[in-house]
């Protein structure tokens, strides 16, 4: 996400201490908000920073038997740890059939939750109860943290299996 100065105030500021302030003081606020405003694109939009994540850094790969489903982190502090948590090492979660709608397994670790009330589709890959992670292949209504969405759950039922399964979760 690209960051956005709020520079108004610092108009505002500098228009006051010219008024008021000392010649220096308005150079000394004029110079720090020239260092603050970054450059311009070519159509006028402000620079990408280097902080930010590009496309390929929110690419989650899921490998589960001889199949690799490519899924989209969501925007949310919880995909956030779950990425950093995957820029370590990639990690294998034994996950089991629950409900008959989903594939659960612990994470190991807790992350941060940001549950809402959802209904799950299938495809999701969602954070429960902070230290387990959940591969829906069928629908579900309860407050949960969605961290990804894979791109293509076409034949995901199948692609898990039945009973006990190992996910390894990996960035591409």
């Amino acid at each position: 996400m690209i960051k956005r100065l709020r520079i108004l105030p610092a108009v505002l500021a500098l228009l006051l201490l010219s008024a008021c302030g000392s010649p220096q003081q308005t150079q000394s606020l004029a110079s720090h908000m020239e260092q603050a405003v970054p450059e311009s694109s070519e159509a006028g939009q402000p620079a990408q920073t280097e902080t930010e994540p590009s496309e390929e850094e929110s690419a989650l790969n899921i490998t589960v038997g001889d199949n690799t489903l490519s899924a989209t982190f969501e925007d949310n502090s919880s995909a956030e740890a779950f990425r950093e948590l995957l820029s370590q090492n990639p990690i294998t979660i034994e996950m089991e059939d629950y409900g008959g709608f989903e594939k659960v397994g612990p994470l190991g670790t807790d992350l941060v939750r940001n549950d809402t009330q959802i209904t799950t589709q299938p495809g999701d890959v969602i954070l429960y109860q902070g230290n387990q992670i959940t591969i829906y292949y069928g629908t579900n209504s309860w407050r949960f943290t969605r961290l990804a969405r894979i791109d293509d759950p076409s034949g995901l039922r199948e692609k898990l299996g039945d009973g006990p399964v190992s996910v390894t979760f990996s960035l591409e």
